[in-house]
């Protein structure tokens, strides 16, 4: 196996193609030709990558090289995914593939080998017989140790449902440094803490001027990790291979400008691999309006992910399917009728209808109770902010 994967490896110069949107940048010269950078890999890639791993019960190893790139090397039917973060690599496939990838790799270049994944980019990654537990418990306390917050007294949720802030809330910090260092570090745990994403999205909104009041609800969130330090997600094994998302929105909830808040959550094979909260660009007139942007911009994300998947070799059975709890919108995506009232968002309205009338995507109604999003668009009491922690399949891991 090894002399025929060198074989290959020869013939082909490396015959390893990167998904077309991780390519290389050329440097301009006189404009960046000096600069060095790391090639670096989307968080979504390395969810789909483990999600696909975990289902097909491969192998996965993790190696540190001087080198950086992500490669896909194929073998006949087979694959063997790697994954390169700066000099941290994670190589996955069938144990034969791999061990001899791995054996042709170490004979051109000087590795460590770490062994089966167990720790990456601060993650801890635990394989069961029932799937793989990824937690970032390691990180938390060394977040709370740089803040004075180790002692803090836990609370229910990350930001109170009664949560009013704007940009002119409370007084302006003096040294608004550790207000961003902190917002910053939260934003890297959104990998695996589903649950603390819209209340870093909202404080991400004030890092030009946060305030005492901004930097009150930064605490919170610290103290809502404290008692929830070893929260994260579970890659299943015995789900099958499908996509769906939900997608939702909270309309003019910034009584600043009254632009709403866009959320959507996309599940890859029963797990969630790819979240987004972010305020809408601009004021939607209707509430079924702001609603189909959402689901615009949860279909173009759906369409990168699949062609993503169509690279790694992935057919998937059944067109994904977003589901929208506004029956206007999901209307809309189907009825040609309402086309002529919603003229300012032609371009959204024509991209969904084309996906939809193809047949690569379906747009579905589902209830506001079961809209798993709604804990991404603004702050929920504690009932339901933990009922939907849970079904989103945010929950305390198993020791690792």
């Amino acid at each position: 196996m090894v002399e025929e994967i060198n074989a290959q490896l020869r013939e082909h110069s490396w015959d390893l193609t990167p998904p077309t949107r991780f390519r290389m940048l050329s440097p301009e010269n006189g404009i960046d030709y000096s600069e060095t950078f790391s090639q670096v890999i989307k968080s979504t890639t390395i969810q789909l990558v483990l999600e696909i791993a975990v289902k097909k019960d491969w192998m996965i190893q993790q190696t540190s090289v001087g080198d950086n790139n992500l490669f896909i090397f194929k073998h006949g039917t087979s694959h063997v995914y790697v994954l390169v973060y700066v000099d941290d690599i994670i190589i996955t496939g069938p144990a034969s593939l791999v061990r001899a990838f791995h054996s042709s790799l170490a004979r051109r270049f000087s590795l460590k080998d770490l062994g089966p994944l167990s720790y990456f980019l601060g993650i801890e990654a635990t394989r069961t017989s029932s799937g793989l537990h990824l937690m970032q418990r390691k990180y938390i306390p060394d977040l709370l140790a740089k803040t004075n917050m180790q002692d803090a007294k836990p609370v229910l949720t990350p930001m109170s449902s009664s949560s009013q802030l704007t940009v002119l809330s409370g007084t302006p910090l003096a040294d608004a440094k550790e207000y961003r260092m902190v917002v910053g570090s939260l934003q890297y745990l959104a990998f695996t803490r589903l649950d603390i994403a819209f209340p870093v999205n909202r404080l991400s909104q004030f890092m030009h001027r946060p305030t005492n009041l901004h930097w009150q609800a930064v605490k919170r969130v610290l103290r809502y990790l404290a008692g929830t330090r070893s929260h994260g997600i579970f890659l299943r094994r015995d789900a099958p291979l499908t996509i769906h998302a939900f997608s939702d929105v909270d309309w003019g909830r910034d009584k600043a400008n009254y632009v709403s808040t866009n959320a959507y959550i996309i599940y890859f094979g029963g797990s969630p691999v790819f979240l987004s909260s972010k305020k809408q660009r601009s004021v939607s007139r209707s509430s079924t309006e702001a609603e189909y942007r959402a689901v615009a911009n949860t279909a173009s994300e759906l369409k990168w992910i699949c062609s993503l998947l169509t690279e790694l070799g992935i057919d998937l059975p059944l067109a994904p399917v977003i589901y929208c709890d506004n029956i206007g919108a999901t209307y809309l995506c189907a009825n040609p009728v309402f086309h002529s009232k919603m003229k300012h968002v032609a371009l959204d309205y024509h991209f969904v209808r084309e996906n939809v009338q193809s047949g690569t995507l379906r747009v579905a109604h589902i209830s506001g109770d079961d809209q798993l999003a709604d804990a991404l668009t603004k702050p929920l009491p504690p009932p339901r902010f933990t009922e939907l922690n849970f079904k989103i399949g945010v929950k305390k891991l198993p020791p690792s």
